[in-house]
């Protein structure tokens, strides 16, 4: 059994490369149970502050990961994670956290449990000035319109958008684009307008070993990700979270876009040396 969830992966990969207590929070839905239970403990032993919505009525969401010539496959029970609402985040020492965070990060898949969540996150982070940040996820959430919706809606308050390259391709069929060019693709996102006078989009996209492409207003960078030899990879569950964790971890102490994406690399490349989304006690690069 490993604590997991997409967006709580990266917040628990963050704080272990921070190394500091209590730099993180997570908010979240869980079930009163043995399940939720053990991610209340996960995240205490790994120094997150939690704030979850108990739902007594719903356990706890899980997720079955069949591994396959080192490659995974997700089977998942939303559970309680698919029950999230807008009221638990507006309450008072929640909505606290949120105004005070420096930070905010919202994975895809959050689209598809509490749209209006997301719009209050993204809409209070323009006003305190903080960073908003959102992730692709999946194909599917670009796929769906009504998915789509709620991601373009949010893109004017996006500050770092992430996904991998399968994502980028699947956003630029679904809007018509006519391209399968991963940098083509990070260049029109970072176009889109941003809110107010919030600074230019950055776009993120990852591509497994091959460089990371960022793109800020329809300039591109390459970061280029350390080599592993097949034989150090365990399995690739958990490789994108940790990515977004280790770039979160090394925004929060204001190093560069380069030094992000190395540590995004570094926290990725660890994960995959593992079981799971699952890390050594400390990390070997030094924020």
């Amino acid at each position: 059994y490993v604590a997991g969830g997409a967006t709580q992966n990266s917040i628990r990969v963050a704080q272990w490369m921070l190394q500091e207590p209590k730099m993180t929070a997570y908010m979240g839905c869980i079930g009163d149970d043995a399940f939720g239970r053990r991610l209340q403990q996960a995240c205490e032993e790994d120094g997150v502050t939690t704030r979850y919505l108990i739902d007594k009525e719903t356990p706890t969401g899980t997720c079955a990961v069949t591994i396959v010539d080192k490659e995974r496959s997700l089977t998942t029970r939303l559970g309680a994670a698919n029950k999230y609402t807008v009221s638990h985040l507006k309450e008072p020492e929640n909505f606290n956290i949120l105004k005070s965070a420096k930070i905010v990060y919202s994975a895809g898949f959050f689209i598809t449990v509490s749209p209006e969540s997301i719009e209050l996150a993204s809409k209070v982070t323009e006003m305190s000035g903080s960073i908003y940040c959102l992730n692709l996820s999946a194909a599917f959430i670009v796929q769906v319109p009504s998915f789509r919706a709620v991601l373009e809606k949010a893109l004017p308050q996006c500050d770092i958008l992430f996904g991998n390259e399968t994502e980028a391709r699947a956003y630029a069929e679904a809007v018509g684009w006519e391209t399968s060019d991963v940098e083509f693709i990070a260049t029109r996102l970072s176009l889109v307008p941003m809110a107010g006078k919030k600074d230019p989009r950055k776009v993120v996209i990852t591509q497994g070993a091959e460089p990371t492409v960022v793109a800020i207003r329809g300039v591109v960078s390459r970061y280029p990700v350390a080599p592993l030899a097949l034989e150090q990879i365990v399995d690739t569950n958990g490789a994108g979270d940790a990515f977004v964790g280790g770039f979160l971890a090394a925004l929060a102490k204001k190093h560069s876009l380069q030094g992000c994406c190395q540590a995004g690399s570094y926290a990725a490349a660890t994960v995959i040396q593992q079981s799971g989304c699952t890390f050594p006690a400390k990390p070997e690069y030094c924020l």
